[in-house]
């Protein structure tokens, strides 16, 4: 499937994935990003692998495994030990030969957090830019967003709601307020309107 997606998109793939020899056999069919949602935790072979292929790497935070992290996750210091999620992150790439601007942090919204922690995260995005690197945010369609949106006692709505897109393009305008670079979405063409109004307010009399 990557093979004939290459060859007729002209953007880049990124490949999803936290083992490194799916991660090798997939850069070979075309993908040219990894991103990874354990931060290269799970795969002691994935940082080496990232760095002799030279690519972009995603280094995503999320707390606990798949399975478990959305189990009543607590958190100290929020902020804080995402922060040094991404040190360690960081330096888990730079020892396997990812150089520094190859790497892009993502703090994992709805991976291991709360409603209100994933609120918290988007209020206080800007608090990664201590670590100069790109920030990605993926709030796209997810269950905070549904919850927050819909009417006191109504069900959890469909991800493909009216609403849900609604509350979706204003938490894409607040991510890129507080200093995210990168956003992904499931509704390209109109993330690009609002990304592009969000920059021109953003930038305006700098």
């Amino acid at each position: 499937m990557i093979k004939k997606i290459a060859g007729r998109v002209g953007v880049p793939i990124s490949i999803d994935t936290t083992k490194a020899e799916v991660a090798r056999q997939a850069l070979a069919a075309g993908a040219s990003i990894i991103n990874d949602i354990s931060g290269f935790r799970f795969d002691d072979a994935m940082a080496g692998l990232a760095g002799k292929s030279d690519v972009p790497v995603i280094l995503m935070h999320m707390r606990g495994m798949p399975k478990t992290m959305q189990k009543a996750p607590v958190y100290d210091d929020l902020i804080g030990e995402i922060t040094y999620f991404f040190r360690t992150a960081i330096d888990r790439a730079l020892a396997g030969g990812v150089t520094r601007e190859r790497i892009i942090l993502d703090p994992g919204i709805g991976f291991g957090k709360t409603f209100a922690h994933n609120l918290t995260l988007i209020n206080r995005l800007n608090a990664f830019s201590a670590l100069d690197l790109p920030i990605l945010a993926g709030p796209s369609r997810k269950a905070f967003i549904r919850h927050t949106v819909k009417d006191a006692g109504q069900e959890d709505l469909d991800p493909g709601h009216p609403d849900v897109a609604r509350g979706t393009q204003a938490v894409v305008a607040a991510c890129i307020l507080q200093g995210a670079h990168i956003v992904r979405v499931h509704d390209v063409a109109r993330t690009c309107v609002t990304a592009k109004m969000v920059d021109a307010i953003r930038h305006a009399g700098i």
